[in-house]
């Protein structure tokens, strides 16, 4: 009706809430259907790779492939190859493998199926490719219990009454250690700790066991690159061990009289203790002498081989002279030769007499000087025998006295 005032109209809450929930599951279904299609859509072809193990207990395919206990791929294939079992399986390609991978074969529990494990995690460097295969070298497999068992049952028999105990040897061993060791514990705890100090000393050393072991190498290297001559001596020092052994009789024989000889020797020594000390007293004298004309003795023997020569070409044969001139004047320091006389061997007598040698000799020594008139005696055969020796001075230049 005109003029009357109508109230305002209320929203019915009800029904909103029942659009803002509708619109809230439709969102909640629709990032749903996205995460879905994401998860599930195939980001690639899988990395197919295979293995070689030495066996393959409770492997099967479909057993996973793991790294670090997260799977990321299983097993397709596994077939026994010989002497080892080919393990195929396939990888999915988000994840990167490195080309040096390793492959085991884990065992979780005894009983449990298993599952191959790769490692290490890729983190840089090149990756295996698809079809890529780990050699024998890179795989591991665990160790099977009845293998153990196996082990520790032929370890009893060994040690049991049909192996080591048979008569009781191991028994018997058991006890003396047993016996030994009573009370001895606390020596032995020192032996533990000074072997301990010991392998420490070595460890803190290695640079100079190293040192050695590498010394050694060098020397076994020679060796090595001088095999022939080692092969050599190793048959010459066989050789003179085979002589050896063939004169041992003789060597024995040797050594007994040798024995002999030197029992011989000490009993002489002893019975002529002072026989012997005057004649190493003499020896001292002789050698004395001969350190003090040393000098003299290296000059004779060095010049007796030009004199011997000299000799046997100025002899005759002949006549039997010596076609020669007297030529005092030409020894050397004849005034020393004279005095070493007169002083005796060792140089201690009377040093005066070479004093007054010196004095009565010296002015005549220019006298000698002159060479003997005459002609060289060259004697020639003469009928009879006899030898002309003309030309010869009978007094040798007035030295022997009377008129030439």
């Amino acid at each position: 009706m005109p003029g009357r005032h109508r109230p305002p109209r209320v929203p019915d809450l009800g029904a909103l809430s029942s659009r803002l929930l509708a619109t809230v599951a439709a969102g909640l279904l629709l990032l749903g259907l996205v995460a879905g299609a994401v998860a599930f859509w195939p980001s690639g072809a899988p990395t197919t790779i295979s293995a070689d193990f030495t066996r393959a207990v409770g492997l099967y395919p479909g057993s996973d492939v793991r790294i670090l206990g997260v799977k990321v791929g299983q097993v397709d294939v596994v077939e026994p190859q010989g002497r080892h079992v080919r393990v195929t399986f396939s990888v999915d390609s988000r994840h990167r493998i490195p080309a040096d991978a390793r492959a085991a074969i884990v065992a979780p529990s005894l009983v449990s199926d298993r599952y191959v494990q790769l490692l290490p995690v890729w983190t840089a460097g090149p990756a295996m490719a698809d079809g890529a295969r780990i050699p024998l070298s890179r795989t591991a497999v665990p160790v099977e219990l009845d293998r153990v068992s196996q082990s520790l049952d032929d370890l009893m028999v060994a040690l049991g009454p049909d192996g080591a105990n048979k008569d009781g040897a191991l028994s018997a061993l058991l006890e003396t250690s047993a016996a030994n060791l009573d009370g001895n514990g606390a020596r032995l705890n020192q032996t533990v700790r000074d072997l301990s100090r010991a392998v420490t000393t070595l460890a803190d050393h290695k640079g100079d066991l190293f040192g050695t072991v590498q010394n050694l190498q060098t020397f076994t290297t020679m060796l090595a690159d001088n095999n022939a001559a080692v092969r050599r001596l190793n048959s010459d020092l066989a050789t003179v061990a085979l002589q050896l052994r063939e004169e041992r009789d003789n060597l024995r024989g040797a050594l007994e009289n040798l024995g002999v000889a030197l029992d011989e020797v000490s009993t002489f020594v002893k019975d002529n203790r002072s026989l012997v000390k005057a004649d190493v007293d003499g020896l001292v004298s002789v050698t004395s002498s001969l350190v003090t004309q040393r000098q003299a003795l290296a000059e004779a023997l060095e010049n007796a081989p030009v004199a011997l020569t000299n000799l046997s070409h100025a002899y005759h044969p002949q006549t039997g002279t010596l076609d020669t001139r007297n030529n005092a004047k030409g020894l050397d320091d004849p005034l020393l030769l004279v005095c070493s006389i007169l002083t005796g061997p060792t140089g201690t007598g009377n040093s005066g007499l070479c004093d007054d040698l010196k004095r009565a000799v010296e002015p005549r020594l220019p006298q000698l000087s002159a060479v003997p008139e005459g002609s060289t005696l060259r004697g020639e055969p003469q009928p009879g025998g006899l030898v002309d020796v003309r030309g010869a001075d009978p007094t040798l230049g007035g030295l022997l006295g009377g008129a030439r």
